[in-house]
């Protein structure tokens, strides 16, 4: 075996010594490298949304999706996307014209029938005619009544009105388009004031009441606003465990919108982790 003449000579207390020390400086470098790598909260994501928390959606009072009466083909689309509409206010126009030719033809029998009927009540009075033909021509006047009712009805289908004063927030049709009775028209929103609805831990009906004050933290807006519990729902979610309620704010806020959303906090008195 060739054995290094330096390393012969070297006694082997020195030798141990040296290997200690390469050893120790190894060690110390190795240890300076890991505390300038990030630790594992450092790299770790974010913390999601607290599962926990009780989430809040912001919706008008009243909405609608007004719906066509009668089939028939659109004349004129009033409304458009946003707009504010007054009650009463014009969105759609169908077709009318063959609904206010079965209004003439109906005004017409009334009319005639009324004339008939006059006439029996005169002739009766001389006792011209019996009872029963006075009563058939009453019968026959009444008839026509109803049916001229009943068209007048459907030529007032022909116009779609706003129900009530709000904004126009989705149209489903075009004009010259055909639909039938009950298709969807325009989605209406009330520009009254928002409802909240939420559903809180049933636990927390120890101490949420109708008229508990509480905070909304809207996530469009980044601003809190305060409210109050205006209705609860009469069951309590069996399987969620858990009960609706509804809530108004306490103050006006025309930056909210129907269809935003926040998280609720109550009272520390109340329970604040929904049920699971």
């Amino acid at each position: 075996m060739n054995v290094n003449p330096e390393l012969a000579v070297l006694p082997g207390p020195n030798l141990r010594h040296v290997c200690c020390r390469v050893g120790a400086c190894v060690l110390a470098f190795c240890a300076l490298v890991l505390a300038t790598l990030p630790g594992p909260a450092a790299s770790a994501a974010p913390a999601g949304p607290d599962p926990g928390a009780i989430r809040v959606l912001l919706s008008a009072d009243p909405e609608s999706t007004v719906a066509a009466t009668m089939a028939g083909t659109i004349v004129k689309l009033a409304a458009t996307l946003g707009q504010s509409v007054g009650k009463g206010k014009l969105l759609v126009q169908m077709d009318c014209a063959e609904p206010r030719a079965r209004l003439g033809m109906a005004d017409a029998e009334l009319a005639g029938a009324i004339e008939t009927l006059q006439a029996k009540s005169a002739l009766r009075k001389l006792d011209a005619v019996g009872d029963t033909e006075l009563n058939l021509a009453k019968s026959a006047a009444d008839r026509a009544a109803s049916a001229a009712t009943l068209a007048r009805t459907q030529v007032s289908h022909c116009t779609v009105e706003a129900p009530f004063s709000g904004r126009v927030a989705k149209v489903y049709v075009r004009p010259h388009e055909s639909v039938n009775a009950g298709a969807p028209l325009v989605d209406l929103v009330s520009d009254g004031p928002i409802k909240l609805r939420l559903n809180i831990p049933s636990t927390m009906l120890r101490t949420v009441k109708v008229g508990t004050a509480f905070t909304i933290s809207v996530s469009e807006t980044g601003k809190s606003y305060s409210a109050r519990v205006s209705a609860m729902n009469s069951r309590v979610d069996a399987v969620a465990q858990s009960i609706e309620i509804e809530g108004r704010l306490q103050a006006p806020a025309a930056e909210l919108l129907p269809g935003m959303s926040g998280i609720a906090q109550f009272p520390a008195s109340a329970p604040a982790t929904q049920a699971r």
